[in-house]
């Protein structure tokens, strides 16, 4: 019998092979890194800092900013370090602990950006109720159960690699430990596993996606019935989050979709929501949002106003 210790590393053979391409990378990616971790710590502060964090947007909106930090960090500096390294590896215990949290916090990520959608279709299509239904409880209670969800996704994700035997090839053609590549070095066959995944967290993604679309046509339709002051600052808000919502799905989409034999675009794809969409998600809040510059302007001068009496 083959136990799964016969591999105890793997080694990531990450993005691309060029030398040349990884210098670049390496300061590309280390540029990206640095802006996801200002820009999202940016918001955090800011929003703890300031009366923002009792409007249940903002409140949403912190916890996504620091799931952004989490998720890129399980991914980020593993894969910088690698682009200066001769050969990366990473141990089997570090490879289902980066697995593990990737699909935790990127879960998370998911679930919070739905709990932000209806968040918004309570405030334009239930505004008396607003209140009631959005207390601080209400909030709470949408997070931890987005905290849960994920946990339960990833738990299940983990199990399923856990199990597979490992025993010859060793080699991840990927920069981070992720489900379809470490399915391909299984020495048993997988194919059941692989629809298994591509239907649970396929569909999920899809419905989840087809679900935000709904309410923010539902949230468009409703807001073209209002007057124009209101309705312009709603529609700017939601636009941010629409974009934020497509950036974020689209590459998941194509990632765990299509046949697993498409890996090769998925490292492509996973840039995305690995790197990109977390480095735009402060910059798309705050562009257009007059509430969060006043905060910034609040939080972050302060102490200069302060100096100056």
């Amino acid at each position: 019998a083959m136990g799964q210790d016969n591999v105890t590393e793997f080694i990531l053979l990450g993005l691309f092979s060029g030398e040349d391409a990884k210098v670049a990378c390496f300061v590309l990616f280390s540029l990206c890194y640095t802006t996801v971790l200002s820009g999202n710590l940016l918001i955090l502060v800011t929003i703890r800092g300031s009366c923002l964090s009792e409007k249940p947007m903002y409140f949403f909106l912190s916890y996504l900013s620091f799931m952004d930090v989490c998720f890129t960090s399980t991914v980020a500096p593993k894969l910088i370090t690698d682009l200066l390294a001769q050969r990366s590896t990473i141990s089997y215990n570090s490879c289902m602990a980066q697995m593990f949290y990737a699909h935790f916090f990127g879960a998370t990520e998911i679930f919070i950006l739905v709990a932000m959608a209806y968040d918004r279709y309570v405030a334009i299509c239930r505004p008396l109720y607003y209140m009631v239904i959005m207390s601080r409880k209400a909030c709470y209670v949408l997070v931890m159960a987005s905290v849960i969800g994920a946990f339960i996704h990833s738990i299940l994700q983990v199990s399923i690699i856990i199990q597979l035997p490992f025993c010859g090839p060793n080699q991840i053609d990927h920069y981070f430990c992720d489900v379809f590549p470490l399915l391909k070095l299984a020495c048993t066959d997988t194919s059941l596993m692989i629809i298994a995944i591509i239907t649970t967290t396929g569909v999920l993604s899809i419905l989840t996606f087809v679900a935000l679309v709904i309410s923010y046509i539902i949230i468009l339709s409703t807001l073209r019935t209002r007057s124009s002051e209101g309705c312009r600052k709603a529609l700017s808000t939601c636009g941010s989050h629409i974009t934020v919502v497509f950036m974020f799905f689209l590459p998941l989409i194509f990632t765990y979709v299509p046949t697993a034999d498409s890996v090769s675009n998925d490292k492509v794809f996973a840039l995305f929501y690995t790197m990109i969409a977390p480095m735009f998600n402060p910059l798309i809040y705050t562009l257009r949002n007059t509430d969060m510059k006043n905060a910034m302007r609040k939080v972050w001068c302060r102490d200069k106003l302060l100096e100056s009496q």
